[in-house]
């Protein structure tokens, strides 16, 4: 965590913030992903285990986010990803990150689901409203996202990223 802190956000609550400049590309950190949600394991609402916490995965597993990575906000222009390497979950900036500036992921890449959230990210592009299903995005927006679809993701949905692999010169 020597890269982020958690502080104030003018987006939501709390969120991460760059200790000092990220290049594009750069792993910034690794996603605890310990904390599996399963029947015999819930949310625990009186420890402060909420849904909006939960990061949904491969086959339908079911994460609870831990801090830092569970502070990351929302944004319609993010400037930070998650990718699996491995096995294990990590956050990398999609573009140069100055010192001081908060990461947002936009919580649609990789999603599914039929979850549906007023967006205050503030954004210029903002979408004013946040489908987490990646398939609910404008056709522009999954082309533009398809350099940071997880393996897992393309893998599980494959036909449907393929039908946005047409027509585009970008290759899975």
């Amino acid at each position: 965590m020597d890269k982020v802190y958690v502080a104030v956000s003018t987006i939501h609550g709390n969120g991460v913030f760059a200790r000092c400049a990220i290049q594009e590309g750069q792993r910034i950190l690794m996603i605890d992903d310990s904390r599996i949600v399963t029947d015999d394991a819930p949310l625990r609402p009186e420890n402060g285990e909420y849904e909006h916490h939960c990061d949904y995965v491969e086959k339908g597993k079911v994460i609870l986010m831990q801090e830092p990575e569970r502070s990351i906000n929302h944004s319609c222009d993010p400037n930070v990803y998650i990718r699996q390497v491995a096995g294990v979950r990590y956050v990398y900036a999609m573009r140069a990150i100055h010192a001081e500036e908060e990461l947002t992921f936009d919580y649609c890449i990789n999603g599914y689901g039929d979850g549906v959230w007023h967006c205050t990210c503030g954004s210029p592009q903002c979408r004013k409203t946040i489908h987490i299903d990646f398939f609910q995005l404008p056709r522009e927006k999954q082309r533009e996202y398809l350099p940071y679809l997880d393996t897992w993701f393309i893998r599980e949905f494959k036909k449907k990223v393929e039908e946005i692999y047409k027509n585009t010169s970008v290759k899975p």
